[in-house]
């Protein structure tokens, strides 16, 4: 990394908020996704997925790169955490995704996201999820809150509008949907020891407007070295894939230890104008040993 020992000028440009927008919305989908919640219908049982991954008490610490003219530059940090909680009364699992930029970017352009899920403890099938961020001068909120009546999966929405129009719809749905924070810790328990490279894996993902077609796509394993610690692990890789306007774009390419925990160490993210990146700078509170470590 260059970024320690290079200078940054970040001038105020439209090209520098589409950046930082689209850097927010893909950090934001892979750092957050949260977990699910418990329920007495099938049809939440079969949205869910068993969870070996992760605890309450979990904590995750992220800073956040921009490329700028073959430099990578540090414009923020993330953080994301897990505690067991309630919702409605029930036993739930509450993760919150925290973004931040720092003074490098918040001189052109603020970026204050704030991301909350509550899902089950038992089999993590989404229950609610909001999304409140500041960018720029734009303040929006979206929020979802799911059941699943008669075998199908009922999503109610509400959107807050940067101009502070309400919004609210609701949409049921034969199969099951996600959000972007549910679908991540979703991913992380999925068994890749049953996967080949090149499997695809269906994630449609919904939030207040619309539902996406997209997908993840196993990519083998790598090593990754942590950049300034002696840490270096085994990764599973995987893309996350979204089409649109009849072509396929891979959006964000992660890292996560090829262990129980399936910690995410880097995410690439591809952007039209560029690239970012995040690394895992901090962990505590992880439910299984760390058997991916290399020695």
């Amino acid at each position: 990394m260059q970024s320690k020992h290079s200078t940054f000028n970040i001038q105020r440009s439209p090209f520098i908020i589409g950046c930082a927008r689209r850097f927010i919305v893909l950090m934001a989908f892979v750092i957050a996704q949260c977990t699910l919640f418990t329920s007495h219908t099938a049809a939440q049982s079969q949205c869910g997925i068993e969870n070996t991954a992760f605890q309450g008490g979990e904590f995750l610490a992220y800073d956040l790169y921009f490329n700028w003219k073959f430099v990578w530059v540090k414009v923020g940090s993330a953080s994301m955490s897990t505690v067991t909680s309630k919702f409605n009364g029930q036993k739930a699992f509450r993760t919150s995704l925290v973004t931040r930029g720092n003074e490098k970017l918040d001189g052109v352009f603020i970026m204050r996201d704030t991301l909350l899920s509550y899902c089950s403890t038992e089999n993590l099938s989404p229950l609610y999820h909001r999304k409140g961020a500041l960018e720029g001068k734009r303040y929006y909120v979206d929020e979802l809150w799911y059941t699943y009546p008669n075998g199908n999966c009922r999503v109610k929405k509400h959107a807050i509008k940067a101009d502070g129009e309400h919004r609210w719809d609701e949409t049921t749905y034969k199969d099951c949907v996600y959000d972007m924070m549910s679908i991540f810790l979703r991913a992380r328990n999925f068994d890749a020891s049953t996967m080949k490279e090149g499997d695809n894996i269906p994630l449609p993902i919904t939030d207040a407007s619309s539902l996406k077609n997209s997908w993840m796509k196993y990519r083998g394993k790598e090593t990754f070295k942590i950049d300034g610690t002696n840490e270096k692990f085994r990764c599973l890789v995987f893309s996350f894939i979204e089409r649109e306007d009849g072509k396929n774009h891979e959006l964000i390419r992660f890292y996560v230890t090829d262990d129980q925990n399936h910690i995410p160490v880097r995410l690439d993210m591809f952007l039209s104008f560029g690239s970012a990146k995040a690394f895992l700078k901090g962990y505590k509170g992880v439910r299984s040993p760390l058997t991916s470590k290399i020695k």
